[in-house]
């Protein structure tokens, strides 16, 4: 066994002095609560009423449910179209507070069918992306880990959690009926696509107009998008060149008409609920009110101009009139025949415009030929009074 050398102390080695030593007072130092203790401390608190037991049950509970959307991806149950559509670096890094300008239906994967998508849609997209972006499945080797059984499993880097968060609020969105409406009335496409629609201005600087072909291409696709926004459906389309006179007077009574449930809360400014303050919140409401009203009357007046153009440019319009005029001039006719009833040949207009002005002509050598004899007849009594006085002289 080794042994340890040590120096003997010196004779003239001394004990230091102890008489100046004193042990400090106690201080009061403040603890922020925060950090992964504090983090097991809430959820125990707040979720499971500080109960061990309650925890683990619901972390097996929440165990089973991934399990579950496992299982039913890998047996390839049918997705009814919803696919999987690629994240994009800036989709992933979406910020959950503000979520008021997130575009849903991507953050879904639904970005292909919108608001056409249906409730079942949204609950698979849902699943899949929950499947996909669960925080439990984020865990990597760079993230903290801790050893409270509170936070096995559980990823502390809530940068990654952020875009979880953003699935879960647009499935809260899309799956409220009335958030949905709400939304859905200033989806981001819909609001771009409604920038790029024709003006008047634009073809009264174009003299040639539309071709049949350009017209059904350019107007159709923007009434179908309309037509999600009207209280009576099915709402009728514009068609096409061959659509009968019905068709055409009823799609623009029906667009004339239009009642749209469009509606433009989802643009309102946030109330501060925190503030005391009861004449803010009611000066924003009012705000958001009146701003609601205004593009209420701006949206209505828009689709009220776009349907003006497009009766403008109709190439069908001019098709009806001239049938019209056809079929007054047909009705004319008829009425003008012969009581008798025999059939006369229809007489085109310039044989109609021929004979009334070789009837005009006729009517005006008649008149120059009665003057003409009128004048003669004249001249024959001037003559006969002037022969009657000379023989009186």
């Amino acid at each position: 066994m080794a042994t340890i050398q040590t120096n003997v102390l010196p004779k003239t080695y001394t004990l230091p002095s102890t008489s100046k030593v004193s042990i400090a007072g106690p201080s009061s130092i403040r603890l922020l609560p925060v950090g992964p203790a504090f983090v097991s401390h809430l959820r125990l608190t707040i979720h499971h009423d500080h109960s061990f037991e309650a925890h683990d049950a619901h972390l097996e509970k929440e165990r089973q449910k991934l399990e579950e959307l496992q299982n039913s991806a890998a047996n390839g149950d049918d997705d009814l179209g919803v696919g999987d559509e690629p994240e994009s670096a800036e989709l992933l890094a979406l910020d959950p507070k503000e979520w008021k300008r997130h575009d849903y239906y991507a953050v879904l994967g639904l970005s292909h069918l919108r608001y056409k998508a249906t409730a079942e849609q949204i609950k698979i997209a849902h699943r899949k992306k929950v499947l996909k972006h669960h925080p439990d499945k984020k865990v990597t080797s760079s993230t903290p880990q801790s050893t409270s059984s509170l936070l096995a499993g559980v990823n502390l880097n809530t940068n990654d959690d952020a875009f979880f968060k953003c699935i879960a609020k647009a499935h809260e969105v899309l799956t409220n009926p009335e958030k949905r409406r709400q939304y859905d009335s200033v989806d981001h496409e819909l609001m771009d696509s409604q920038e790029d629609d024709p003006i008047p201005s634009a073809f009264s600087k174009n003299k040639t107009g539309l071709s049949d072909q350009e017209f059904f291409k350019t107007f159709g696709p923007i009434f179908e998008r309309e037509s999600r926004f009207s209280r009576k459906q099915p709402v009728p389309m514009l068609g096409d060149i061959d659509a009968s006179k019905e068709h055409v007077e009823g799609f623009y009574d029906i667009w004339y008409n239009f009642d749209s449930w469009r509606s433009f809360e989802w643009l309102d400014k946030e109330i501060n609920e925190g503030s005391d303050n009861r004449d803010d919140k009611r000066y924003t409401e009012k705000k958001n009110k009146s701003e609601r009203a205004r593009r209420k009357k701006e949206d209505i007046a828009r689709l009220r101009q776009l349907v003006d153009l497009t009766l403008s440019l109709d190439p069908r319009i001019k098709r009806i009139k001239q049938q019209e005029k056809e079929a007054r001039e047909a009705k004319k006719a008829a009425k003008s025949a012969p009581a008798s009833g025999a059939a006369t040949p229809q007489k085109s207009k310039a044989q109609e415009e021929e004979e009334k002005k070789k009837k005009e002509e006729e009517e005006k050598a008649a008149k120059a030929d009665a003057k003409k004899a009128k004048a003669a007849a004249a001249n024959a009594a001037k003559k006969a009074r002037r022969a009657a006085r000379a023989e009186e002289a």
